[in-house]
Protein backbone atom coordinates (compact mmCIF):
# COMPACT_ATOMS: atom_id res chain seq x y z
CA UNK A 1 0.00 0.00 0.00
CA UNK A 2 1.65 3.19 -0.74
CA UNK A 3 1.17 6.82 0.53
CA UNK A 4 1.04 8.23 -2.82
CA UNK A 5 -2.39 9.94 -3.26
CA UNK A 6 -4.81 8.05 -5.70
CA UNK A 7 -6.30 10.05 -8.49
CA UNK A 8 -8.81 12.45 -7.73
CA UNK A 9 -11.06 10.82 -10.35
CA UNK A 10 -10.61 7.62 -8.36
CA UNK A 11 -11.40 9.87 -5.27
CA UNK A 12 -14.46 11.82 -6.30
CA UNK A 13 -16.00 8.64 -7.38
CA UNK A 14 -16.32 7.45 -4.34
CA UNK A 15 -16.92 10.38 -2.89
CA UNK A 16 -20.41 10.30 -4.70
CA UNK A 17 -20.79 6.29 -4.17
CA UNK A 18 -20.33 7.10 -0.31
CA UNK A 19 -22.59 10.08 -0.16
CA UNK A 20 -25.39 8.44 -2.26
CA UNK A 21 -24.68 4.75 -1.48
CA UNK A 22 -25.65 3.56 -4.95
CA UNK A 23 -22.80 3.39 -8.03
CA UNK A 24 -26.08 4.42 -10.29
CA UNK A 25 -27.06 7.37 -8.45
CA UNK A 26 -23.57 8.44 -8.50
CA UNK A 27 -22.64 8.28 -11.75
CA UNK A 28 -25.76 10.15 -12.95
CA UNK A 29 -24.27 12.89 -10.76
CA UNK A 30 -20.74 13.02 -12.25
CA UNK A 31 -22.27 12.09 -15.76
CA UNK A 32 -20.42 9.10 -16.19
CA UNK A 33 -21.17 5.26 -17.01
CA UNK A 34 -21.81 2.96 -14.16
CA UNK A 35 -19.32 1.15 -15.48
CA UNK A 36 -16.78 3.61 -15.45
CA UNK A 37 -17.26 4.61 -11.86
CA UNK A 38 -17.04 0.93 -10.85
CA UNK A 39 -13.87 0.90 -12.57
CA UNK A 40 -12.78 4.03 -10.80
CA UNK A 41 -13.56 2.96 -7.12
CA UNK A 42 -12.15 -0.29 -8.07
CA UNK A 43 -8.98 1.35 -9.17
CA UNK A 44 -8.82 3.30 -5.47
CA UNK A 45 -9.59 -0.11 -4.20
CA UNK A 46 -6.59 -1.74 -5.51
CA UNK A 47 -4.29 1.66 -4.77
CA UNK A 48 -5.65 1.13 -1.27
CA UNK A 49 -5.30 -2.53 -0.99
CA UNK A 50 -8.58 -4.11 0.65
CA UNK A 51 -12.08 -2.85 0.10
CA UNK A 52 -14.26 0.25 0.06
CA UNK A 53 -17.35 -1.19 -0.69
CA UNK A 54 -19.36 -4.46 -0.01
CA UNK A 55 -21.16 -5.19 -3.33
CA UNK A 56 -24.43 -6.55 -2.33
CA UNK A 57 -27.40 -8.03 -4.53
CA UNK A 58 -28.80 -4.49 -5.51
CA UNK A 59 -27.28 -2.35 -3.01
CA UNK A 60 -23.60 -1.48 -1.34
CA UNK A 61 -22.33 -0.71 1.64
CA UNK A 62 -19.45 0.54 2.98
CA UNK A 63 -16.87 -1.14 4.83
CA UNK A 64 -14.46 0.08 7.82
CA UNK A 65 -11.68 1.47 5.40
CA UNK A 66 -15.14 3.04 3.65
CA UNK A 67 -16.15 4.24 6.75
CA UNK A 68 -12.78 5.69 7.38
CA UNK A 69 -11.97 7.20 4.03
CA UNK A 70 -15.87 9.23 3.52
CA UNK A 71 -15.56 11.83 5.93
CA UNK A 72 -12.71 13.12 4.69
CA UNK A 73 -13.05 12.78 0.99
CA UNK A 74 -16.59 15.02 1.27
CA UNK A 75 -14.65 17.63 3.43
CA UNK A 76 -12.18 17.79 1.08
CA UNK A 77 -13.90 18.26 -1.69
CA UNK A 78 -16.41 20.86 -0.27
CA UNK A 79 -13.34 22.51 0.73
CA UNK A 80 -11.90 22.43 -2.79
CA UNK A 81 -15.36 23.55 -4.07
CA UNK A 82 -15.15 26.72 -1.96
CA UNK A 83 -11.99 27.75 -2.77
CA UNK A 84 -12.90 27.47 -6.22
CA UNK A 85 -15.69 29.41 -5.74
CA UNK A 86 -14.03 31.95 -3.97
CA UNK A 87 -11.03 32.41 -6.61
CA UNK A 88 -13.42 32.99 -9.49
CA UNK A 89 -15.47 35.46 -7.18
CA UNK A 90 -11.98 37.43 -7.01
CA UNK A 91 -11.97 37.84 -11.17
CA UNK A 92 -16.14 38.86 -11.05
CA UNK A 93 -17.17 42.53 -10.00
CA UNK A 94 -20.37 42.56 -11.86
CA UNK A 95 -22.00 39.92 -10.20
CA UNK A 96 -23.76 40.66 -6.26
CA UNK A 97 -25.50 38.32 -4.74
CA UNK A 98 -27.58 39.04 -1.56
CA UNK A 99 -30.17 37.62 1.25
CA UNK A 100 -32.29 38.90 3.36
CA UNK A 101 -35.61 38.08 4.90
CA UNK A 102 -38.71 38.37 2.93
CA UNK A 103 -40.10 40.78 4.99
CA UNK A 104 -37.44 43.64 4.75
CA UNK A 105 -37.24 42.46 1.29
CA UNK A 106 -40.57 43.44 0.55
CA UNK A 107 -41.10 46.32 2.75
CA UNK A 108 -37.67 47.71 2.68
CA UNK A 109 -35.11 47.01 0.03
CA UNK A 110 -37.27 46.07 -3.01
CA UNK A 111 -39.16 50.05 -3.11
CA UNK A 112 -35.49 51.04 -2.97
CA UNK A 113 -33.53 48.87 -5.57
CA UNK A 114 -34.53 51.13 -8.49
CA UNK A 115 -32.24 53.83 -7.27
CA UNK A 116 -29.08 51.78 -6.65
CA UNK A 117 -29.67 50.00 -10.20
CA UNK A 118 -29.69 52.91 -11.60
CA UNK A 119 -26.62 54.20 -9.52
CA UNK A 120 -24.46 51.10 -10.76
CA UNK A 121 -25.95 49.91 -13.78
CA UNK A 122 -22.53 48.07 -14.49
CA UNK A 123 -23.60 45.62 -11.23
CA UNK A 124 -25.65 42.38 -11.75
CA UNK A 125 -28.06 42.51 -8.48
CA UNK A 126 -29.53 38.86 -7.51
CA UNK A 127 -32.10 38.61 -4.95
CA UNK A 128 -32.51 35.53 -2.42
CA UNK A 129 -35.78 36.22 -0.08
CA UNK A 130 -35.55 33.74 3.01
CA UNK A 131 -35.14 33.47 6.32
CA UNK A 132 -32.68 30.54 5.93
CA UNK A 133 -29.28 31.61 6.63
CA UNK A 134 -27.80 30.60 3.70
CA UNK A 135 -24.09 29.35 3.42
CA UNK A 136 -21.69 31.90 2.07
CA UNK A 137 -19.76 29.29 0.99
CA UNK A 138 -22.22 26.67 0.08
CA UNK A 139 -25.44 28.81 -1.40
CA UNK A 140 -22.92 31.62 -3.20
CA UNK A 141 -23.94 34.68 -1.29
CA UNK A 142 -21.77 37.64 -1.28
CA UNK A 143 -23.80 39.61 1.33
CA UNK A 144 -26.54 38.76 4.40
CA UNK A 145 -28.69 41.82 5.64
CA UNK A 146 -30.26 39.22 8.96
CA UNK A 147 -31.93 40.12 11.89
CA UNK A 148 -31.16 38.67 15.52
CA UNK A 149 -28.56 38.71 18.07
CA UNK A 150 -25.71 37.61 15.70
CA UNK A 151 -22.85 35.30 15.56
CA UNK A 152 -20.57 36.66 13.19
CA UNK A 153 -17.17 34.87 14.21
CA UNK A 154 -15.10 34.88 11.00
CA UNK A 155 -17.45 37.64 9.02
CA UNK A 156 -17.27 40.97 8.26
CA UNK A 157 -20.49 42.53 10.33
CA UNK A 158 -21.87 45.97 10.36
CA UNK A 159 -24.91 46.39 12.82
CA UNK A 160 -27.23 49.29 11.51
CA UNK A 161 -29.40 51.19 13.70
CA UNK A 162 -31.29 50.23 16.93
CA UNK A 163 -34.13 48.56 15.55
CA UNK A 164 -37.57 49.86 17.78
CA UNK A 165 -41.43 48.65 17.77
CA UNK A 166 -44.38 51.21 17.95
CA UNK A 167 -48.10 50.58 17.43
CA UNK A 168 -49.31 51.84 13.93
CA UNK A 169 -52.63 51.84 12.52
CA UNK A 170 -54.44 54.04 9.85
CA UNK A 171 -55.27 57.43 10.16
CA UNK A 172 -59.01 56.30 10.61
CA UNK A 173 -58.31 54.31 13.57
CA UNK A 174 -55.90 56.57 15.33
CA UNK A 175 -58.66 58.98 15.35
CA UNK A 176 -61.04 56.04 16.98
CA UNK A 177 -58.19 55.05 19.11
CA UNK A 178 -56.51 58.16 20.32
CA UNK A 179 -54.45 56.97 23.69
CA UNK A 180 -52.82 54.03 24.66
CA UNK A 181 -56.08 53.06 27.59
CA UNK A 182 -58.11 53.09 24.20
CA UNK A 183 -55.86 50.56 22.40
CA UNK A 184 -57.02 48.29 24.62
CA UNK A 185 -60.43 47.77 23.45
CA UNK A 186 -58.56 48.08 19.90
CA UNK A 187 -57.76 45.27 17.67
CA UNK A 188 -54.72 44.26 17.64
CA UNK A 189 -52.31 42.71 14.91
CA UNK A 190 -49.44 40.37 16.13
CA UNK A 191 -46.31 39.68 14.64
CA UNK A 192 -45.12 35.91 15.37
CA UNK A 193 -41.88 36.16 13.32
CA UNK A 194 -40.26 38.10 16.16
CA UNK A 195 -41.11 35.72 19.11
CA UNK A 196 -37.63 34.74 19.56
CA UNK A 197 -36.65 37.80 21.43
CA UNK A 198 -35.49 37.46 24.55
CA UNK A 199 -37.10 39.93 26.33
CA UNK A 200 -39.85 39.69 24.75
CA UNK A 201 -40.81 42.96 22.09
CA UNK A 202 -44.40 42.02 22.23
CA UNK A 203 -47.99 44.29 23.22
CA UNK A 204 -47.72 43.07 26.68
CA UNK A 205 -44.00 44.96 26.89
CA UNK A 206 -45.67 48.00 24.97
CA UNK A 207 -48.04 48.47 27.39
CA UNK A 208 -46.02 48.27 30.07
CA UNK A 209 -43.89 50.88 29.15
CA UNK A 210 -46.48 53.17 28.34
CA UNK A 211 -48.09 52.75 31.68
CA UNK A 212 -51.06 50.08 31.01
CA UNK A 213 -51.79 46.87 32.57
CA UNK A 214 -52.80 45.22 29.88
CA UNK A 215 -52.19 42.07 28.26
CA UNK A 216 -53.91 40.72 24.85
CA UNK A 217 -55.59 38.00 24.39
CA UNK A 218 -57.45 38.46 20.82
CA UNK A 219 -56.25 39.52 17.59
CA UNK A 220 -54.62 38.31 14.62
CA UNK A 221 -51.17 36.73 14.26
CA UNK A 222 -48.99 36.90 11.19
CA UNK A 223 -46.03 34.93 10.50
CA UNK A 224 -44.62 37.44 8.71
CA UNK A 225 -43.76 41.01 9.49
CA UNK A 226 -44.67 42.21 6.02
CA UNK A 227 -47.91 40.33 6.23
CA UNK A 228 -48.42 41.97 9.56
CA UNK A 229 -47.88 45.74 8.70
CA UNK A 230 -50.19 44.72 5.36
CA UNK A 231 -52.76 43.93 7.08
CA UNK A 232 -52.45 47.60 9.69
CA UNK A 233 -52.44 49.23 6.23
CA UNK A 234 -55.47 47.74 5.19
CA UNK A 235 -57.15 49.01 8.41
CA UNK A 236 -57.58 45.33 9.81
CA UNK A 237 -56.14 46.77 12.93
CA UNK A 238 -53.39 48.06 15.05
CA UNK A 239 -49.82 46.59 14.80
CA UNK A 240 -46.61 47.28 16.76
CA UNK A 241 -44.65 47.82 13.77
CA UNK A 242 -41.03 47.29 13.47
CA UNK A 243 -38.87 50.68 12.29
CA UNK A 244 -37.77 49.23 8.54
CA UNK A 245 -40.98 47.33 7.84
CA UNK A 246 -43.15 50.68 8.29
CA UNK A 247 -40.83 53.82 7.12
CA UNK A 248 -42.31 53.76 3.56
CA UNK A 249 -46.29 53.38 4.85
CA UNK A 250 -45.58 56.01 7.50
CA UNK A 251 -43.96 58.32 5.26
CA UNK A 252 -46.92 58.44 2.44
CA UNK A 253 -49.04 58.62 5.10
CA UNK A 254 -50.72 55.11 5.07
CA UNK A 255 -49.94 54.47 8.66
CA UNK A 256 -49.47 57.12 11.32
CA UNK A 257 -47.12 56.49 14.66
CA UNK A 258 -49.69 58.30 17.37
CA UNK A 259 -47.66 57.73 20.30
CA UNK A 260 -44.44 58.74 21.03
CA UNK A 261 -43.75 55.43 22.76
CA UNK A 262 -40.94 52.50 21.15
CA UNK A 263 -39.55 49.76 22.38
CA UNK A 264 -36.14 49.18 21.75
CA UNK A 265 -34.88 45.40 20.90
CA UNK A 266 -31.45 44.25 21.58
CA UNK A 267 -31.86 42.17 18.19
CA UNK A 268 -29.89 44.44 15.07
CA UNK A 269 -30.50 43.90 11.50
CA UNK A 270 -26.07 43.47 10.19
CA UNK A 271 -25.11 43.63 6.99
CA UNK A 272 -22.49 40.54 6.59
CA UNK A 273 -20.25 38.90 4.07
CA UNK A 274 -16.81 36.97 4.10
CA UNK A 275 -13.92 38.91 6.23
CA UNK A 276 -11.88 40.15 4.19
CA UNK A 277 -14.57 41.00 1.20
CA UNK A 278 -15.80 43.92 2.12
CA UNK A 279 -13.44 45.89 -0.50
CA UNK A 280 -14.90 43.84 -3.67
CA UNK A 281 -15.84 47.08 -5.42
CA UNK A 282 -19.59 45.55 -6.00
CA UNK A 283 -19.95 44.59 -2.23
CA UNK A 284 -18.62 47.75 -1.04
CA UNK A 285 -21.17 50.19 -2.99
CA UNK A 286 -24.09 47.86 -1.98
CA UNK A 287 -22.99 48.39 1.55
CA UNK A 288 -22.27 52.24 1.27
CA UNK A 289 -25.63 52.74 -0.52
CA UNK A 290 -27.58 50.57 2.38
CA UNK A 291 -26.01 52.84 5.07
CA UNK A 292 -26.76 55.86 3.63
CA UNK A 293 -30.83 54.84 2.78
CA UNK A 294 -30.57 53.60 6.46
CA UNK A 295 -29.76 57.24 7.02
CA UNK A 296 -31.77 59.45 4.85
CA UNK A 297 -35.14 57.92 7.14
CA UNK A 298 -33.37 58.53 10.35
CA UNK A 299 -35.88 61.39 11.24
CA UNK A 300 -38.51 58.82 11.27
CA UNK A 301 -36.85 58.33 15.49
CA UNK A 302 -36.83 62.16 15.97
CA UNK A 303 -39.90 62.82 18.80
CA UNK A 304 -39.87 59.34 19.84
CA UNK A 305 -38.92 58.07 23.85
CA UNK A 306 -36.91 54.82 22.85
CA UNK A 307 -36.99 52.74 25.48
CA UNK A 308 -34.61 49.51 25.44
CA UNK A 309 -36.67 46.57 26.31
CA UNK A 310 -34.85 45.44 29.49
CA UNK A 311 -35.53 48.50 30.82
CA UNK A 312 -38.80 48.01 31.21
CA UNK A 313 -40.44 46.59 34.13
CA UNK A 314 -41.09 42.85 34.11
CA UNK A 315 -44.89 41.57 34.58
Amino acid sequence: MSDRLPPLTALRAFDAAARHMSFAKAADELNVTPAALSFQIKSLEEHLGQPLFRRLNRAVELTEAGRTLAPGTEKGFAALQAAWSATRRLQDNTTLTVTAGPALTAKWLAPRLYEFARAHPEIDLRFSATLRNLDFERDDVDVAIRFGYGQDDGLYSVPVRQEWLTPVMTPELAARFPTPQDLTKAPLIHDDSINFLNPPCDWPAWFRAVGVDFTPTHGAHFSNADHAIDAAVAGVGVALGRRPMIIKDVIEGRLVMPFKTAVETKARFRFLCRSGEETRPQIAAFRDWFLAEIEKTAHISDGLEIIPVEDIPPA
